[in-house]
């Protein structure tokens, strides 16, 4: 049946139904003993013979009711007959396909033929108000115009006290609301059904309006976008669940991984499958008042019937420290709340109720690149198309949706940058907003022509930046990846005094691999509070896995210092610290630098850990010469400067940038060139700076 077909009919019952109600209050009225003011007569024959809302909508017009006197007149019907006709329409009205809005609702909420009734009877008020008149004579009372469980009881065959009780779907999924006051008893307080019911039974299926302000709809816009790794995960979650789908309760879905975009698209795979409308809320939005979550879950148990719908809980920033969180998820996941997602990070949540757990991981390497293919589609040729597609599954771990997101803003820009460049850009963009309030970001600006270092060194910096660009056809072309389970990733170590050139290192490396350079901010890191470190050092380990950001630990031995004996409990959580650094750096996958000028100071743990250890030794004097050389920028002017009597000033390249800037300024008030005399001056400055000695035959 078309949808307007359906609500038409929908309508022709809930006609019927409430024609039927109207016969039997009015029956109820006639065998009161009613004192009503003789005023009111008048008010009392029209309200009797109104046909009401319902009554216009389907045909019977104030006109018709006018007319009647003059149809031929008819055998007058007893009051039993025309309420076996009634209901004799009313079942009638109930046949269409699928059943009417009340009929499916009573299935759904398992309501007795009474409670059914019941909650028409509280429903009828909001559909026809002329229902108030009838409720208030039926009762015998004129100021009691409203339902109650009193009247139900009287008015209804086969009432069940049962129905009243609060464990029973009136009240406990909150089909009506009882107003009770005082010392008023619960069968004479005034009912009223949902707005959300009432909505529902016009045949209005829209998500209740309380929840809408907590949760938002997760909508894929179409099919969810799953590799085929991925789908295997749908396929096992729906397998389990078929299983216990004879149990009493169903298990909630605990998924596991470290990126909330692949667990989302899991879940959206597993409603599809169901035919349900996923909604997501955080762990940190759920209600801290046991009234409110009560609440949350009885209306939800109710939306998950009527619509249906299922709930993804993101509860990535828990931990099992006995935060507030956790216990405000385990206080509402004890009720059953129909079928529900948590979505964890690296070990399945305490959550004191059925739960089974899955693992879900990105795109696996070789997806990916399937991936970037499809994105690409015909813009290059087939090697640049392979090229490009694994110059981009090798740097960047990207899920699908991210990476047709990528492929998207890359076409925007492809004129200006093309294609392949956009694409980068764009991939290596994306974990930039999850680092800057635990890093400073360093814009890359020195080249390999800009560093003057040894050739043992420079050698090994060009070796870091090819097994960075390499890892994907090593590990997964070359088969390393199925003998390793960690130590994907890169450490280098940096070791030198300061000013030798480790972060202009860094530069270098960030420039030609053309990735974010983040410098860790230590003193956003290193928390006082227990825990807080840990959590912070894996935000950052996070962002960077996706392979878009280099980590840059400058002054990394106030981090990565040595194990030191247990005397307090000081000692023993900094120790904890050390020891969770190590398993992270372990797992690591991507690129870390870690910059210290006091080497032995690093706990020998993390020595074994790295895969390249690089000496910036203080420079020599062909070193200090080519420095020097490179020192000023092209379009400064300049004249006669003597680079060799220059590079016997004993001072590192960090130095000699600072003489050089201090002196280009002493020029630029003076509005005139830089000059040996002005370098002179400005190294005679940073010499005492420094507290050396100064040569004043060299600097005279």
């Amino acid at each position: 049946m078309s949808s307007k077909g359906w609500l038409e009919g929908n309508n022709r019952y809930l006609g019927a139904s409430l024609s039927w109600l109207r016969l039997r209050l009015q029956r109820l009225a006639s065998q009161e003993v009613v004192s009503l003011p003789a005023e009111k007569s008048e008010e009392k024959s029209t309200a009797d013979s109104s046909p009401g809302f319902f009554g216009r909508l389907f045909g019977a017009s104030e006109e018709s009711v006018a007319e009647v006197p003059l149809l031929p007149e008819k055998e007058p019907q007893s009051p039993d007959e025309e309420l076996a006709q009634a209901l004799s329409s009313r079942e009638a009205a109930a046949s269409i396909e699928p059943p009417p809005a009340l009929v499916e609702m009573a299935e759904r909420m398992d309501l007795s033929a009474f409670e059914r009734d019941t909650l028409l009877l509280c429903a009828a008020m909001e559909l026809d108000p002329s229902f108030a008149v009838l409720c208030a004579r039926a009762q015998g009372n004129e100021t009691r115009n409203y339902p109650t469980f009193a009247l139900a009881l009287s008015l209804f065959e086969d009432p069940s006290w049962d129905a009243l009780s609060a464990v029973r779907p009136l009240r406990y999924a909150h089909l009506i609301e009882v107003t009770q006051s005082g010392a008023l008893p619960l069968t004479s307080s005034p009912l009223r059904a949902d707005e959300r019911v009432v909505s529902f039974l016009k045949g209005l299926n829209l998500l209740d309006e309380r929840l809408a302000t907590l949760v938002s709809r997760l909508d894929p816009g179409g099919e969810p976008m799953l590799s085929l790794s991925q789908q295997r995960v749908v396929e096992e979650a729906l397998r389990q669940l078929k299983v216990a789908a004879g149990e009493t309760v169903l298990p909630v879905v605990q998924l596991i991984g470290d990126d909330g975009g692949s667990k989302r698209a899991v879940a959206q795979g597993i409603c599809a499958a169901l035919e349900r409308r996923l909604y997501h809320i955080g762990v940190d939005g759920l209600p801290a008042e046991v009234e409110e979550t009560e609440l949350l879950a009885r209306l939800w148990q109710r939306e998950s019937l009527l619509l249906p719908v299922a709930l993804y809980i993101e509860a990535e920033i828990l931990d099992e420290s006995g935060s507030d969180a956790i216990k405000r998820l385990q206080r509402l996941l004890v009720r059953e709340m129909g079928l529900v997602f948590i979505g964890a990070r690296e070990s399945p949540l305490h959550l004191g109720c059925p739960n089974l757990s899955l693992d879900v991981a990105r795109p696996t390497a070789s997806e990916q690149r399937d991936a970037w293919k499809a994105v690409l589609g015909g813009s290059e040729s087939v090697s640049e198309l392979e090229g490009t597609a694994e110059a981009l599954a090798g740097q960047f771990n990207l899920n699908l949706l991210e990476i047709q997101e990528a492929g998207r803003l890359a076409v925007q820009t492809q004129a200006a940058r093309g294609l392949r460049q956009g694409l980068w850009d764009a991939c290596r963009d994306y974990a930039r907003p999850r680092l800057d309030q635990l890093a400073q970001h360093l814009e890359p600006k020195a080249s390999w022509d800009d560093i003057v270092l040894p050739a043992e060194p420079m050698g090994l910096l060009r070796q870091i930046t090819g097994q960075v660009r390499e890892r994907h056809k090593v590990y997964d072309q070359w088969g390393f990846a199925d003998r390793m389970n960690r130590g994907f990733g890169i450490t280098a170590l940096f070791s030198g005094e300061s000013g030798t050139g480790k972060t202009m290192a860094a530069e270098v490396i960030a420039n030609d691999l053309r990735l974010n350079l983040y410098r860790i901010d230590l003193s956003a890191v290193v928390s006082k509070y227990i825990g807080e470190t840990e959590k912070n050092l894996r935000k950052l380990f996070d962002a960077a896995e996706q392979g878009g950001s280099i980590l840059f630990f400058d002054e990394a031995d106030a981090l990565f210092g040595k194990r030191s004996e247990v005397r307090d409990s000081h000692d023993r959580y900094a120790n904890i610290e050390i020891n969770y650094l190590l398993q992270r750096m372990e797992a690591f996958s991507g690129l870390a630098i870690l910059a210290t000028n006091m080497k032995s100071a690093l706990d020998p743990a993390f020595m074994r850990r790295l895969r390249f250890i690089v000496e910036f030794r203080f420079p020599g004097i062909r070193e200090r010469q080519s420095i020097w050389e490179k020192a000023l920028p092209p379009r400064t002017p300049r004249n006669s400067l003597d680079y060799e009597r220059l590079a016997r000033i004993n001072i590192t390249g960090g130095n000699i940038h600072s003489i050089v800037l201090h002196a280009a300024f002493m020029a630029a008030q003076n509005a005139e060139s830089v000059t040996m005399p002005l370098l002179l001056a400005a190294a005679r400055t940073e010499l005492r700076k420094l507290d050396k000695p100064v040569n004043e035959a060299l600097l005279r």
